[in-house]
């Protein structure tokens, strides 16, 4: 027949019978591929001993030295996971480690404490002032400084010394009226001015900005911004501390070697002692208390270099030092930073920072003296607000008191607490200091404390509030579950400030979540919408009514209870700003994909989640970023996947039109309903076995148009492509012909359409690439798809090749002659009596044609038009810079035609040995690649009805690229 002359044919099982590897038993034995490899060396020993002979022993080693594990030397974090299993193993290694640990790390300060560093942010943001404030800036003085070059050392020394007695009285500059922000200003300033005066040799001036910034903590005038104050004047002495404190240790350094972490005062030279002792001798000639003792803490670390007894021996002189000062609140900041310090240097001396406490605690009634009550009414501060700026420091203070303590302590702590009278401050600074379990375990005593506390002091739902954060990170005893919750909602839900109840009730939600049904959950958010609904108060509580829905979805999973908590959804209406409402139900979402583990059709959840994903979609406008479309799509997809009702297969197709019509402007939403529509016609193929009955046909149907109408509404062009022939695949494999036909018709119809360039993450890329794959899957589809009887034969085909034909190609561009020779595969397949792949129930054309000649007939003229396309181009390639490709192609097309073709036909033989050639004429054919390519055609040669190629091999010549 014609069609011979260029389609050979082919017996696709006797192929695929002679490409399958041969099977080999194989006995494994021992031989795992995970298990470790044993080497074994050979060793030759030469024995001379008298008569006898030299013999070989073999020596095994269980592992192989890797050059890794060598530069370790075991210390990788998987060698020590492994140690850890092997007790021996671990007793060896870790002993000296656990020498050291004990003898120099057993009072340091672990990961668990939290450092001053992570509460320094708070404080500067509660503690602010609208107030003007005033600062004394140094501006140092001119003594000394017409001193020649020639002066005597005596002279030098006379003018130190008359720096050092002025230290108080360098000439000062006094900034009235200034705001907080120009206030951290000057202080950033004068820390700034340190690091320049020490830098430029200055240390006296430097001493002296150190001194002058100490004295601003004796000055309480606006005292609400005091912590503020204290947080900002410490940094600048903490820098002093670290400046003094490297200057000394680099004069240590030897030539050759500097001093170990843990040295000890007797390997520090004179020079070094004697500059430090130096410093503490300035420091001492201080006159003003408050900045004598700052001073001399900021530089604690120093007694390293005196004696190894220093700091043990200076931490008890400073605390009573402390007891001098006046003022309460400036006294508690002194001993918080004392406990700072100590904690930095000296985390075992435990004793002296506890001696710190109880002062304090002698001294606590001075809080309610008069002159702090005088104070007050001057400065128009209440007594609640007042003794809120004690917290940071005695927080503090407890925390380094609390940390690692044996409970005894704690317990001796809380009763010397107990027996002081207005105690409402310290019990706030307990609760917040000490560790959770040992506040949850006695909460009905702290409850029975609260309730004691004087109404006028320390506000009580603050009190709450920090027993609510104990109570959200360790449990209590369960007996007690109900009646704490009981007793903290007495007190919550009479404030009148809708500020203090909801920072009180967003802690306390939590506390409900852990231990409580949805009844008791549903009771505590229908007070909070009772509290925040007048005067709709919820618009500056938004962070915490956040928190207290994040609180709720992290503690119940099941949303079908969730959602059948009654105030659940009337919560959510609180939430009138926009971007704080789609940021809520993103965080709903996500828990739902997260914790839903199965498919779900519960009404009360598809209609409140379409609601919230409604929500979510219904803020997308002309300025929504991309990144935040593809969240709200990929979350709101999440969604659509968890939807199933089961074999009820009418509902779901209505729940998918539904969503179409609700998330219209979210593309990859679309996409996502188009491919779980076609998943369901799938699967209605699937339980009617092929086979389907007028209801289901029509059924597909419904779904087939379903996709057909959404896919047109699509604007990327890719995206439309491939959705148009991935459901011609599915109405094809449901039997719906006709609608296949439509979709790629559809297809074929677009691909004019594609634009050269397009977006691809953001970037402009060449369209060709992704053209030509979709092509290559397009021509596998169609090998199956059955001629239409009204239309002409293989018309989807010859309609592609007129738009391939017309569209614009690059001219660099040699993707149309791969498309084409894809096309002749394809046409190669068309014209064998039996397909290589049918679709069930569906009779392509070799069924329908059953090998007719005018059938193969057309498959020969359209091989032969494409044929001539290609030859077309590859004359165009004849250009020097060309030839290159030109080369790469005629090998390409000339292995088409080597797998595809029918080589008897002489024509075709010839067309072969001159695409050989042309491959080899300009000397840009791989040579191997061209000797690998003959050797397959004489191993073909050997196969039976393949002998023509025998006489194409001696055809084929090889030609070197000289």
């Amino acid at each position: 027949p014609c069609f011979l002359r260029h389609a050979r044919s082919r017996n696709y099982v006797s192929e695929s019978e002679v490409c399958k590897l041969e099977s080999v038993p194989l006995d494994f034995g021992d031989y795992h591929p995970l298990k470790p490899i044993t080497v074994t060396e050979s060793k030759t020993k030469k024995m001379n001993r008298k008569g006898s002979t030299s013999s070989t022993s073999s020596s095994s080693s269980s592992s192989m030295m890797d050059p890794l594990s060598s530069v370790l030397d075991g210390t990788d974090p998987l060698s020590l996971f492994a140690a850890a299993a092997d007790p021996v193993t671990t007793a060896a290694t870790m002993d000296s480690a656990r020498k050291k640990r004990d003898k120099d790390d057993s009072s340091a300060v672990g990961s668990d404490f939290e450092p001053w560093s992570s509460k320094r942010g708070d404080i500067l943001a509660r503690y602010t002032t609208t107030e003007k404030l005033s600062i004394n800036l140094y501006m140092g003085s001119e003594k000394g400084k017409a001193a020649t070059t020639g002066s005597a050392v005596s002279e030098k020394v006379r003018t130190r010394l008359e720096e050092l007695d002025d230290l108080e009285e360098g000439s000062q500059k006094e900034l009235l009226n200034l705001t907080q922000q120009d206030y951290m200003n000057r202080i950033e300033e004068l820390n700034q001015s340190l690091k320049d005066a020490w830098s430029s040799d200055q240390k006296v001036k430097a001493l002296k900005i150190v001194i002058q910034c100490s004295k601003l903590l004796s000055d309480t005038t606006v005292i609400q911004f005091y912590p503020s104050k204290f947080v900002l004047i410490t940094d600048i002495l903490d820098t002093f501390g670290k400046l003094v404190y490297e200057r000394i240790l680099s004069m240590c350094v030897d030539s050759r070697v500097s001093l170990p972490d843990n040295f000890s005062p007797e390997s520090v030279n004179d020079t070094a002692k004697e500059t430090c002792l130096n410093w503490f001798f300035k420091i001492a000639s201080i006159r003003e208390l408050i900045p004598r003792f700052y001073v001399e803490a900021a530089i604690l670390k120093c007694n390293k270099f005196l004696s190894k007894m220093g700091i043990s021996e200076c931490l008890p002189r400073l605390t009573s030092m402390i007891r001098g000062i006046g003022d309460p609140l400036v006294a508690v900041y002194a001993r918080a930073y004392l406990c700072r310090v100590g904690m930095e240097v000296a985390p075992q001396l435990k004793e002296s920072l506890n001696k710190n406490f109880f002062d304090f605690l002698l001294t606590f009634k001075q809080i309610h003296g008069d002159t702090v009550q005088n104070q007050l009414v001057v400065q128009c501060v209440e007594i609640p607000l007042y003794l809120t700026l004690y917290s940071p420091a005695i927080d503090w203070i407890l925390q380094c008191i609390a940390y690692r303590a044996p409970e005894v302590l704690l317990t001796e702590m809380m009763e010397r607490c107990k027996k002081l009278g207005n105690n409402a401050l310290l019990l706030n600074s307990v609760m917040s200091a000490f560790r959770a379990e040992f506040i949850a375990a006695r909460s009905m005593d702290f409850i029975g404390m609260i309730k004691e506390c004087d109404e006028s002091g320390f506000p009580k739902h603050l009190l709450f509030r920090s027993l609510g954060l104990n109570l959200a990170l360790a449990d209590p005893p369960e007996n007690d579950r109900l009646q704490i919750l009981n007793e903290a909602w007495k007190v919550i839900t009479k404030l009148k400030n809708p500020q203090d109840y909801i920072n009180c009730a967003e802690v306390w939600v939590e506390y409900t979540c852990r231990h409580f049904t949805k009844r008791e959950v549903n009771t505590v958010l229908a007070d909070v919408i009772k509290h925040m609904t007048p005067d709709r108060a919820f618009e500056d509580a938004y962070p915490q009514l956040q928190s207290i829905i994040q609180k709720v979805i992290t503690y119940i999973h099941d949303f079908s209870l969730l959602f059948s908590v009654e105030k659940f959804l009337p919560f959510l209406d609180m939430f009138q700003k926009e971007n704080v409402r789609v940021e809520v139900c993103k965080c709903i979402m996500e828990s739902f994909i997260k914790h839903q583990q199965e498919c779900t059709k519960d009404p009360v959840i598809l209609n409140a989640l379409l609601h919230i994903c409604k929500t979510m979609h219904d803020s997308v406008n002309a300025l929504t970023l991309e990144d935040e479309k593809r969240m709200l799509a990929a979350l709101i997809n999440g969604f659509i996947k968890l939807v199933s009702f089961g074999r009820d297969f009418e509902q779901q197709l209505s729940f998918y039109v539904e969503a179409r019509s609700m998330f219209c402007n979210l593309e990859p939403v679309l996409v996502q309903l188009i491919h779980s529509v076609n998943q369901l016609a799938m699967e209605t193929r699937k339980v009617m076995r092929g086979n389907h009955s007028r209801k289901t046909a029509a059924f597909v149907r419904a779904c087939v148009a379903f996709c057909f109408i959404t896919i047109p509404s699509l604007s990327s062009i890719f995206t439309r492509l491939n959705l148009y022939l991935h459901s011609g695949q599915v109405a094809l494999a449901n039997q719906c012909l006709s609608q296949a036909d439509a979709f790629f018709k559809a297809a074929v119809s677009l691909v004019p359409e594609v634009p050269k360039m397009i977006s691809v993450d953001g970037k402009m890329r060449p369209s060709d690439a992704f053209l030509l794959e979709f092509l290559c899957n397009f021509f596998s589809t169609l090998l199956v798809v059955p001629d239409h009887p009204e239309q002409g034969v293989l018309f989807l085909v010859r309609g592609l090749l007129n738009v391939i034909q017309d569209y614009t190609w690059e001219d660099n561009s040699d993707d149309k002659v791969r498309i084409y020779t894809n096309v002749l595969h394809l046409l190669s397949a068309m014209a064998q009596e039996a397909y290589i792949y049918h679709v069930d129930k569906v009779d392509s054309n070799d069924t329908l044609y059953g090998g007719d000649s005018k059938f193969l007939a057309e498959i020969n003229k359209l091989c032969e038009t494409v044929i001539a396309q290609i030859l077309d181009h590859l004359k165009t390639l004849g250009k020097e810079e060309t030839l290159k490709r030109q080369s790469q192609l005629a090998l390409s097309f000339f292995n088409t035609i080597l797998a595809h073709g029918d080589l008897r036909n002489n024509k075709l033989n010839q067309l072969s040995v001159n695409l050989w050639n042309l491959a080899q004429k300009h000397g840009f054919a791989d040579t191997k690649t061209m000797v690998k390519t003959l050797e397959y055609i004489k191993r073909r040669s050997k196969q039976p009805e393949m002998s023509h190629f025998t006489d194409l091999a001696l055809r084929l010549p090889l030609q070197s690229r000289t």
